[in-house]
């Protein structure tokens, strides 16, 4: 590289390392808006999953592997952006409100489960939601109870608990006794190599910011005292595989 062109390169980095603080895991740039599902990532789609590339590559390792010894994986979940997860939100809150809850009850039910735009994991493709195909069950598939005993999916939770960690994937929200947050989640599962990194960038951001700054229906029960709870437990309080 001519002496030019590494001087201009390297400054430019530096631009963009300065704009962006929390960014870069395994070589990428990961500025703000893609931590928290605005931006546009690069996105391998197929299979019914949308992922990072180098996710893509483990997931199809281990989905083959799945194969080989006769467990089919079927993908209820993977990348969702701001939108999506919104949508998710409003459904969940009109219907609790609709039902007589108070918005901070509503909150604490939704919340049981489902991230508030803007904090969950699926914005950074990386994490997807899984289950076990060729089962015929197509009701209520994100339900523990078939994942364990004689349910439908207790085979691929089982085949997951001895081989997913080899391809560097994680149960994010475990069954570990004293775990607060979110519930449990057996169909959960986070490619490590990237999301230890983004959630390390993720904890640099202003979270009480990002909760407020589009007046989520509900939003005004967000206090400080909520933001930290949400912080410790639901974004931090995770399979410590995921924690760098």
């Amino acid at each position: 590289m001519k002496r030019r062109n590494f001087i201009q390169t390297t400054v430019l980095s530096a631009a963009a390392i300065g704009l962006f603080p929390q960014f870069i895991e395994a070589g990428i740039l990961l500025p703000e808006p893609e931590l928290i599902g605005k931006g546009n990532p690069k996105l391998i789609e197929k299979n019914g999953y949308r992922l990072r590339p180098e996710a893509s590559a483990a997931f199809d390792k281990l989905t083959a592997a799945a194969k080989k010894d006769g467990i089919g994986i079927q993908v209820v979940s993977s990348y969702r952006d701001y939108a999506h997860q919104n949508r998710i939100w409003e459904r969940k809150y009109k219907s609790y409100t609709g039902n007589g809850l108070s918005k901070e009850a509503s909150i604490e039910k939704i919340i049981e489960y489902s991230t508030i735009p803007g904090t969950s994991r699926h914005h950074w493709a990386t994490d997807l939601d899984i289950i076990q195909a060729g089962t015929g069950i197509t009701n209520n598939v994100l339900d523990p109870d078939k994942f364990h005993g004689t349910g439908p999916f207790c085979k691929l939770k089982a085949w997951l608990d001895e081989h997913a960690a080899s391809f560097d994937f994680y149960e994010v929200y475990t069954n570990d006794y004293g775990r607060k947050g979110f519930n449990y989640e057996p169909w959960h599962f986070s490619y490590a190599p990237l999301s230890k990194g983004y959630l390390e960038a993720y904890k640099e951001l202003d979270i009480a910011q990002v909760l407020q700054q589009e007046k989520l229906l509900g939003s005004e029960a967000f206090n400080s005292a909520f933001i930290e709870k949400y912080r410790t437990e639901n974004i931090l309080d995770i399979n410590p595989k995921l924690l760098s």
